[in-house]
């Protein structure tokens, strides 16, 4: 992944015969000579040398990911891709987010092999909802000093996460910004791309009073609510290298978000789904909303799927109340799918064949006035 894939932050290239202006003198920067108090880039905290490492580090990564749609090879200016003729009027959606708080964690745990694939669900799963298919993702990471190792095992999740969705990760920015972050510390971004057939978009306009609510399983608290999760490890101390039903509790804390993109996309080609939540931030009453009608509400019920052990943990040291549970966490569903009453038998049997864990967890009601358009009983 050469320049076009990773950039050093704050890179400059000068050409040799290139020269300054200062009023009508010139200075030819090939005339100045050595002298033991010169700066270098890595003088002031960029190292280039690592950035190339970090390139050579993290082609084979990102070569896994390719589709057969991606023009341009690594080391350009920017990344080319051509939609596919299968697409009669291709309508292009995108999304961007991070990884958020949860990086605290990484860093405090020295785990820096799970935030990639949060960083690229994040994004994928939000362009799903509407009927997408992701086609490609870029990253930008951003650090005071780049230590080779931790990045490349940093991006490394994110072409796992690529490969897991089926885009390709063709681009990205390695920006290395002395003063800017702690040592040790590191700030993630990204952005992908998919694409729809315009009479395919799915905007929840055909849910109608009667459809169905699905749950599909999360693997943890995805990327969702760490700064309300830190809080309580904070206040309760629990030993993170200690077993919690069958696995350590830091590796439940730094579960990846679960992508899940190709078991709906199957879906969609199977049968009308009418709308699609990704469940992150603000939880289940404040993202179901956001594919309903306003005449529309649901009503969910938290007796028709499990609540994890990591959220009944969360929920018991926090003291926190179950209003404020389903809006900051996902509580055990992190995709919401809306299908006919009819259809419910068959979505569910697709989605465990693609093995995903699916619940009917509620259903869709004419809303009355001044009622919530989700609630959680």
């Amino acid at each position: 992944m050469d320049s076009q894939f990773r950039v050093p932050g704050e890179q400059a290239s000068v050409r040799k015969d290139d020269t300054l202006a200062a009023g009508t003198q010139e200075l030819n920067l090939t005339s100045i000579p050595p002298d033991a108090s010169a700066l270098t880039y890595r003088d002031a905290g960029v190292d280039i040398d690592a950035g190339d490492a970090l390139v050579e580090r993290i082609k084979p990564y990102a070569k896994r990911t390719m589709r057969p749609e991606v023009l341009a090879g690594i080391g350009g200016f920017g990344a080319l891709f051509e939609i596919s003729r299968k697409y009669r009027e291709p309508v292009l959606v995108s999304g961007t987010d991070g990884v958020g708080t949860k990086l605290k964690l990484a860093f405090q745990l020295h785990r820096h092999d799970t935030v990639g694939q949060d960083l690229v669900a994040m994004s994928v799963n939000d362009i799903l909802v509407q009927g997408a298919e992701p086609l490609f993702f870029l990253d930008y990471f951003a650090c005071g000093r780049l230590d080779v190792a931790t990045a490349a095992t940093v991006i490394q999740g994110i072409a796992q996460g690529c490969e897991l969705a089926g885009c390709a990760l063709i681009g990205g920015e390695t920006a290395e910004m002395p003063g800017m972050y702690p040592d040790g510390e590191y700030d993630l971004a990204g952005f992908a791309v998919g694409v729809v057939e315009k009479s395919q978009i799915i905007d929840g306009r055909s849910i109608a009073p009667g459809d169905v609510v699905l749950g599909l399983t999360s693997s943890g608290a995805h990327s969702n609510g760490y700064s309300l999760i830190r809080k309580i490890l904070e206040r309760s101390q629990p030993d993170l290298a200690a077993d919690f039903h069958g696995r350590a509790f830091g590796d439940a804390i730094m579960a990846p978000t679960r992508i899940y993109v190709k078991a709906l996309l199957a879906l969609i080609q199977a049968l009308p789904v009418k709308g699609m939540a990704h469940i992150t931030g603000g939880g289940l009453t404040e993202n179901v909303p956001r594919i309903l009608p306003e005449h529309l509400c649901a009503t969910l019920e938290q007796a028709r799927w499990p609540l994890p052990p990591l959220f009944q943990w969360l929920q018991r040291e926090g003291q926190v109340a179950a209003g404020e549970m389903h809006r900051v966490f996902n509580c055990g569903i992190g995709m919401v799918v809306i299908v006919a009453a009819e259809d419910q038998r068959r979505a569910v049997e697709l989605l465990h064949a693609a093995g995903e864990t699916a619940f009917v967890i509620g259903r869709i009601e004419t809303r009355q006035a001044g009622r919530p358009q989700t609630t959680v009983s």
